[in-house]
């Protein structure tokens, strides 16, 4: 009897090192699925996600001065992994056209309606594409996870989409 507790003792112990030391593999093989899921849907998503974009960036009051007029969103996507949730992120390079606001503080400042180059933000969470308009300024998708190393980690090369 002594023998089969023993038994029993050490299979428990064996089994909580198990799924103690199998526990980041697993999780990380779960976001690994997740993130090819992201991807492989990205494209079908993109022409929504862009609208939901422009509105939520339009609507954001920034840059401070400047109306939101039209935005160009590259063909690829570059996707990156959060480094802080594991979670996907898709990085679309864009040229916004902006309008200075009447009576705001770009009003006669004759550089407010030049086409700035920034980078949308869309992110992969629980199983959904969605987008808060975040908007990174003067970046490219690669130098934004240059400039985010420590968020952001490169998954792969951009890609086009049919988007």
């Amino acid at each position: 009897m002594e023998m089969v507790a023993l038994g029993i003792g050490i299979l428990a112990v064996a089994t909580a090192v198990m799924t103690i030391l199998l526990r980041p593999r697993l999780r990380e093989s779960r976001l690994a699925s997740q993130r090819l899921q992201g991807r492989n849907t990205f494209a079908a998503a993109r022409k929504d996600l862009e609208a939901k974009f422009f509105t939520l960036s339009a609507q954001s009051g920034r840059p401070r001065g400047l109306s939101w007029l039209h935005c160009d969103f590259a063909e690829t996507v570059t996707f990156a992994r959060d480094t802080n949730s594991g979670e996907l992120r898709a990085l679309v390079g864009m040229t916004i056209q902006f309008q200075a606001i009447a009576g705001g503080d770009m009003e006669d400042n004759p550089n407010a309606t030049n086409l700035r180059a920034a980078t949308a933000v869309f992110s992969f969470e629980a199983g959904q594409w969605s987008t808060a308009g975040r908007t990174i300024f003067n970046l490219n998708p690669v130098e934004t996870i240059t400039h985010f190393k420590h968020e952001l980690q490169v998954l792969e090369e951009a890609e086009g989409t049919d988007g």
